[in-house]
């Protein structure tokens, strides 16, 4: 881990300078980091089966909603939400 303090009488900018240049001669490389940051994480089997059985009853659902009359296309976005928990 890269650290720096700041020395009597620095400015804020000196001091962001100063770190940036270290981190950049320690080669860590910033682009992999950001990934790693936003990776998401892969689903388990068992995520993986619980979330098709949900998409299934929202799909079953929302047809027989809609063949009921009850909603239509524009509202369901705020029903599906419901309907998955």
């Amino acid at each position: 881990m890269i650290e720096v303090k700041k020395r009597d009488k620095e400015s804020p900018e000196s001091l962001i300078r100063r770190f940036s240049r270290r981190v950049q001669q320690s080669g860590v490389v910033l682009v992999q980091a950001r990934r790693a940051r936003f990776r998401a994480d892969v689903k388990t089997k068992r995520e993986m089966r619980q979330g098709a059985i949900d998409k299934e009853k929202v799909k079953k659902s929302r047809h027989e909603t809609q063949k009921n009359g009850k909603i239509d296309e524009g509202n369901f976005r705020n029903v599906k939400k419901k309907l998955v928990k």
